[in-house]
């Protein structure tokens, strides 16, 4: 069987062409939108039919996830009782590709009884949902991709791009940046690429610390009891001389019990402040030369005191590595 990558192309580029038409129609409407959007005191209400509902329920995640509140509401659930999930302060963007969708009429009656600005989206300037709309969004003409005209795909690809520059908008305005983004997306690999390694760093009676001056028994109690398999060791005045690993106990191994900690140490060892990004750790610990597994985290303002010590499985744990 043949002509699927045929069908393919075409499919796609009838929708480009409809992304391109939608680019050239935007105009001050769209501001008023994005003006309404960031004037909400409450909530930003998405709700549509059929396709036009399964592309309203993305685009509120989108809002959700990039800064907005906003959450779905199916308006065949909303006539029966979800209506009070909407309030004065909300602002409502409904979808609807025909504009005349009967399920929308008791939200949209509601949005006009108390007064909630009510953006609509549809194809058609003088369809029911555009003209009862504070700022109507008209899409332009379009071809469906189908072939056939009866099934959504042009147009709810255009409704989604819609969607996602209202969002994009939104989030320029407000200066969103991807340490917000992190905070709606504390989970899965986004979330852990976007940690902190103040997030995940060992702190206070968890460090394996000794001053220039232990005697090299002590240390290795140290080592042993805190089970990082390393130690850091402080000067006078409490910031990191150096760190002690296996490495270096081997090297020194002959005599070992005779030395002090300053004698043992490695002065020089790799460390990362508690604001820079776990993935910038893990690439400092897997550096060839050599390969390491725990990195201590100091002050950057107090002169390099040790604040907190991140293990390469710390950040295993969360999917980084």
């Amino acid at each position: 069987m043949t002509g699927f990558v045929d069908t393919a192309r075409r499919v796609i580029r009838i929708e480009a062409e409809a992304l391109n038409r939608l680019e050239s129609s935007l105009n001050h409407d769209f501001d008023r939108a994005v003006d309404l959007l960031l004037n909400a005191r409450g909530r930003v209400i998405v709700s549509g039919m059929g396709k036009s509902g399964h592309i309203a329920r993305k685009i509120a995640a989108t809002f959700a996830s990039t800064g907005t509140p906003a959450h779905f509401v199916h308006p065949a659930e909303a006539s029966h009782g979800d209506l009070g999930m909407m309030a004065q302060g909300d602002v409502v963007l409904v979808l609807s590709n025909s504009g005349e969708t009967p399920e929308l009429a008791d939200l949209v009656a509601y949005t006009r009884r108390f007064a909630i600005p009510l953006i609509g989206v549809a194809s058609r300037p003088g369809s029911t949902l555009l003209q009862q709309s504070d700022v109507a969004l008209v899409l332009p003409e379009a071809e469906e991709a189908c072939g056939t005209g009866i099934v959504p795909t042009s147009s709810t690809t255009m409704t989604l791009a819609l969607g996602d520059a209202l969002a994009v908008a939104l989030m320029e305005h407000r200066a969103f940046t991807p340490e917000h983004f992190r905070e709606f997306h504390p989970g899965g690999k986004l979330g852990a690429r976007l940690s902190r390694v103040r997030d995940l760093m060992h702190t206070g009676d968890a460090l394996p610390l000794v001053g220039i001056d232990t005697p090299m028994s002590d240390t290795l109690i140290e080592i042993s009891q805190k089970g990082f398999g390393v130690a850091g060791v402080t000067g006078p005045d409490g910031t990191l001389a150096g760190i002690i690993t296996d490495g270096d106990l081997r090297r020194k191994m002959d005599g070992l019990l005779s030395h002090r900690a300053a004698e043992v140490m490695t002065t020089t060892p790799r460390t990362i402040g508690p604001d820079a990004l776990a993935e910038e750790a893990v690439a400092l610990m897997t550096l060839p030369t050599p390969r390491i597994t725990c990195l201590f985290v100091v002050d950057p303002d107090g002169a390099g005191a040790p604040l907190g010590l991140l293990h390469i499985h710390d950040c295993l744990r969360v999917g980084l590595g």
